[in-house]
């Protein structure tokens, strides 16, 4: 189990790893590209040889003290906003499927384990025809794809009619006849999860959902998770993050995630704001133990 945090790539992309490293993170996640759409961040052999190096490097001793780090142990795309595969606008929902593989291509070139996305909303066309434009847009995407990223669908908070919010429909995206071939893997999130109704403030209710998710994805598919206390109360369908320990889930809840044996080679990455990170990895990694 390996702690790290979303990192600005703000002056080039083998800025990340670095940034990742100053907070004293083991793992990392970032942007390739502007998450709201336009600028793309220039990439070739070039530059992800020199961001693979910086990823590889020794830290130093990072700002909460401790020993020398071995460099970033993995490294995660978030892809951009924008993205709707259910969109009734054709430009939309095209540019939905050629971005999310042109960041499939650019995470194999990064050497990235996985490139998470929210799939959309099926608000434009309801959920029975949303959904079936979202398979054949998410098979057209992966079609003859061939890289090392793997692809990873992000539960969301539930709000409206948001793709992904329940694990019965990310089960049924994931295992569609269409898709199953693919491989597409889970992030999870913890203030999703709990916005959405999946409690994690106990042991017991850790099992809980634990046993609901393998029922309907499986835990194996279960590949990495966003580490986020809550703003908002359980069961709000409200995206808002907020510190560890400082929110609706509270330390008691993260001590119960993050000590189940099942998820013992899950990693979690920190999404909450800039300037409270540091502190966050340091109570990730004092229950680590």
């Amino acid at each position: 189990m390996l702690f790290g945090a979303h990192v600005s790539i703000a002056g080039g992309l083998p800025n990340a790893p670095l940034n990742a490293a100053k907070l004293g993170c083991e793992i990392f996640q970032m942007f390739t590209r502007s998450p709201q759409g336009g600028w793309v961040a220039p990439l070739d052999e070039k530059i992800a040889k020199e961001f693979k190096a910086n990823c590889h490097r020794l830290s130093g001793v990072p700002p909460h003290g401790g020993n020398k780090k071995s460099g970033q142990k993995m490294w995660v795309i978030h892809a951009p906003y924008f993205i709707n595969f259910a969109s009734a606008n054709p430009r939309i929902k095209h540019a939905s499927i050629s971005v999310i593989r042109q960041e499939l291509e650019r995470g194999t070139m990064l050497g990235a384990a996985y490139l998470m996305a929210h799939l959309g909303s099926y608000k434009d066309l309801g959920e029975e025809k949303g959904f079936i434009q979202l398979v054949d847009g998410l098979a057209k995407m992966l079609k003859d794809y061939k890289g090392s990223t793997q692809f990873l669908v992000e539960i969301s908070a539930g709000a409206g009619s948001i793709i992904g919010k329940s694990f019965e429909e990310i089960g049924k995206i994931i295992h569609h006849p269409k898709l199953k071939k693919y491989n597409i893997g889970v992030c999870y999130d913890t203030q999703h999860g709990f916005a959405g109704g999946y409690d994690i403030r106990a042991p017991k209710a850790v099992e809980e959902t634990l046993k609901k998710f393998d029922k309907e994805i499986g835990l194996e598919n279960l590949k990495m998770s966003h580490c986020n206390d809550s703003k908002t109360e359980f069961n709000s369908h409200r995206d808002r993050h907020e510190h560890i320990g400082d929110g609706k889930i509270g330390l008691a809840g993260f001590k119960a995630l993050l000590t189940n044996k099942k998820l013992a080679n899950v990693n979690f990455i920190l999404e909450t704001e800039p300037e409270g990170v540091i502190k966050d990895l340091e109570i990730l990694k004092k229950i680590r133990g």
